[in-house]
């Protein structure tokens, strides 16, 4: 294993940045392999085209009929692009994406052949689904799934393949993928909002989500990392000293782009371009080569298969420039991990940001009702939120170095909360015209200013207002956007729907003028919701005391987390709004707390080969050389030898209590993974590995790490932090 390592060093070594195409204009070349607007004005005829809009912007079923109008436009100008296959293009619930090939090619007999793709072949398709997580949905002799076109997300050539977004269900009909129930929150979303919206521009039709994510990750020479089992199997490294030198001097931090990662980010945002994929911004971040990206933001469905699409294209570019991507939240321990920002906002069909003040009193006005709204919805399930980013990669991440903790709070910053203590002080029930005037001029007229010089920042808070939108931060680099964005669109809405509520009620029953009923509403949410608010530090244990007293969970591992998945109430939430109903909820839960398990499973069998069948024989060379050694002093010294090899007994007694230490822990965490994979209670058996499994990695990584200090360092088998994170 030494040899690999100094060869894989060797290898980096030699790199050289890869020459990259360069385009003049990038707009020129932007979505130019996406079936988008251009693309269906010369490839469809009117009817369809109009078919296509219609369902992209109302939601209607597009005509049979008129389907093999649109899939034979769609096929003729992927064939002029090059293509000769096409997929349906899926995310099942495994985390990364899916897709089956098949060729537009069809014989016709007597020996011809034409390409052939139909309005069936592009609406729906029949993939064994028996491969897939479905958490008991289904029955063993029931494999079949279903994916179907989604036409609010454009197809695109990547390769020589037409790739077509689908949802994919079950043959029961529940959503087996995350792209389903993002797809009906954001209806909910969108009616819930609209709703809210008449009460201050009538001729507000459509609410979209918006979405804009920002992507860290580490790039790391491959055969760097094909030398470390751990990162080959595991995406991260699960031994490893702390180099002398790590990210202490912040020098890495936006400094100047690597030549190697700066070719590889040129050459994937090329990727990027022809894929309408808007990347805006690149940089490094704060550990040593790590990197992030960011676009310029979507609607939310849209910007979800995006980054979905995008991790895919990261890894295929890297293998071009000899680098493999590290999207694990937590790949290096002691330096920063990865999270994938979701900034968040909700904008209308007449061109508002509904999370942006304007120009009026009453625009403002608006938006304090769906910033507070937002600020209450959070308040209420900040515990579904946490569990909306829950896997045993990101508990590595939440509270470590500068990543937010796993406590959910709001963060909007000092400005804001005056604005807030003023509303508070509204009078109940109808306001005089002064107090209406004062509040509109002073308080409400006054939030662009306000905004203006508003450079409050918090980085360890979850979810912070960044001055028109939300940005929930806890999110982890290598989750699927869609699983918060689900549950943050189902929240609101059904807290807009409630705030409808009350305040027609107060226009019905009290007869309050609107902007009354609105008052007085926001002012009691402002009261109920202050418990949310949070603008110190959130790795203190002042905070993590006072969140208990304020009633906040903080469950700080996936088991605990994803409880609230089944809670009854979740449960209600989901199937009123119709986003997911009881048997997609159960199954999600079953199959997160089987992920967690099994990627614990994984990561503990990795730690046992390579503790006993790599670093233990290391140790033990190490030690014979230094027995050796001591003999050897013997012989010519005699007595003597004890005082010339003082240092070398030490070690010898040292490398000995690892070794034991190794072995002992190494056993007991096998005999506890013996013992729980017997349990049928999903429960107990991720509570099990939790606690009595994972809890041992740090112990045996302990004495591992002692060890890279004292043996050898020409003998040592893993390639070192020094090299995987310096080498560039």
């Amino acid at each position: 294993m030494s040899t690999l390592r100094f060869n894989a060093v060797k290898e980096s070594l030699k790199r050289k940045p890869l020459k990259v195409k360069e385009y003049k204009r990038r707009s020129e070349v932007f979505a130019s392999n996406v079936f988008n607007e251009e693309a269906m004005r010369q490839y469809l005829t009117k009817d369809a085209y109009n078919e296509v809009n219609e369902a992209i912007e109302k939601g209607s079923k597009i005509n049979r009929l008129v389907a093999d109008h649109i899939s034979t436009g769609m096929k003729e100008w992927a064939i002029s692009k090059g293509a000769t296959h096409y997929t349906h293009w899926f995310q099942p619930l495994t985390g990364a994406t899916a897709e089956k090939h098949d060729a537009f090619f069809e014989t016709i007999g007597n020996g011809l052949a034409i390409e052939k793709f139909g309005g069936s072949q592009l609406v729906q398709q029949e993939p064994d689904a028996s491969s897939f997580p479905h958490g008991g949905i289904r029955n063993t002799f029931e494999a079949r799934g279903y994916t179907a076109w989604d036409p609010t997300s454009p197809a695109f050539i990547y390769g020589t393949t037409l790739c077509i977004p689908t949802v994919f269900v079950s043959y029961t009909g529940e959503a087996l993928d995350y792209k389903t129930p993002l797809l009906r929150a954001l209806q909910v979303v969108d009616n819930a909002a609209v709703a809210v919206c008449k009460y201050f521009d009538k001729s507000v039709r459509k609410v979209n989500a918006s979405l804009g994510w920002e992507q860290e990750y580490f790039l790391i020479d491959n055969a760097l990392a094909a030398s470390r089992p751990d990162i080959t199997l595991t995406g991260r490294t699960l031994f490893g000293h702390s180099p002398a030198k790590g990210q202490q001097l912040d020098d890495h931090y936006f400094g100047t782009i690597p030549n190697r990662a700066m070719a590889y980010m040129r050459d994937l945002e090329n990727e990027c371009m022809l894929l309408g994929i808007p990347v805006k911004t690149r940089h490094n971040e704060v550990a040593p080569n790590q990197f992030e990206l960011a676009p310029i933001y979507e609607e939310a469905n849209l910007a979800v298969d995006h980054n979905s699409l995008l991790m895919d294209v990261m890894q295929k570019v890297a293998e071009r420039h000899s680098f493999k991507v590290l999207m694990h939240e937590k790949p290096f321990a002691g330096v920063n991990g990865s999270g994938k920002h979701n900034n968040w906002s909700l904008s209308t069909d007449t061109g508002v940001n509904l999370l942006s003040p304007g120009k009026t009193p009453m625009s403002n006005l608006q938006f304090l009702t769906f910033f507070i709204n937002t600020i209450k919805a959070v308040q209420i399930h900040e515990e579904l939120l946490r569990a909306a980013i829950a896997s045993a990669s990101n508990d590595h991440r939440l509270g470590a170095n500068e990543a937010p903790p796993a406590i959910i709070s709001v963060f909007i910053g000092e400005q804001l909360t005056k604005v807030l203590e003023e509303l508070e002080t509204v009078t109940k029930g109808k306001l005089s015209p002064k107090e209406k005037t004062d509040l509109k001029l002073n308080v409400v007229g006054k939030i662009p200013e306000i905004l203006l010089d508003n450079t409050d920042r918090n980085r360890t808070s979850p979810f912070a207002f960044t001055g028109n939108k939300f940005e929930f931060r806890a999110v982890g680099s290598m989750a699927n956007c869609a699983n918060p964005m689900t549950v943050l669109n189902t929240i609101v809405a059904k807290q807009l729907m409630e705030f409808k509520a009350e305040v027609d009620e107060l226009i019905d029953k009290k007869s309050m003028k609107k902007d009354d009923a609105i008052f007085n509403v926001l002012r009691e949410y402002i009261k109920t919701s202050k418990d949310i608010l949070f603008e110190g530090n959130g790795y203190s244990e002042e905070w993590e005391k006072e969140a208990k007293k304020r009633g906040l969970s903080n469950n700080k591992t996936t088991p605990e987390a994803l409880k609230v998945k089944i809670a009854k109430s979740t449960i209600e939430l989901f199937e009123k709004l119709g986003v997911m109903n009881k048997v997609e909820m159960e199954a999600r839960y079953e199959i997160e707390m089987e992920e967690y398990i099994l990627h614990i499973q994984i990561e503990s069998r990795v730690i046992g080969d390579i503790a006993r069948n790599h670093i233990v024989p290391t140790a033990v060379r190490y030690q014979n050389i230094l027995i050796k050694n001591v003999t050897g002093l013997k012989a010519i010294y005699g007595d003597k030898f004890k005082d010339l090899a003082k240092e070398q007994l030490t070690l010898i007694e040292e490398i000995s209590t690892h070794i034991e230490a190794i072995n002992s822990l190494v056993t007991k965490m096998t005999d506890e993974r013996r013992t729980l994979n017997k349990f049928n209670d999903i429960d107990k058996k991720a509570n099990g590995y939790c606690k009595k499994v994972k809890s041992l990695f740090d112990d045996i990584r302990y004495h591992c790490d002692k060890l890279e200090l004292m043996i050898d360092d020409e003998l040592w088998p893993l390639t070192k932090y020094r090299e995987l994170l310096f080498t560039k």
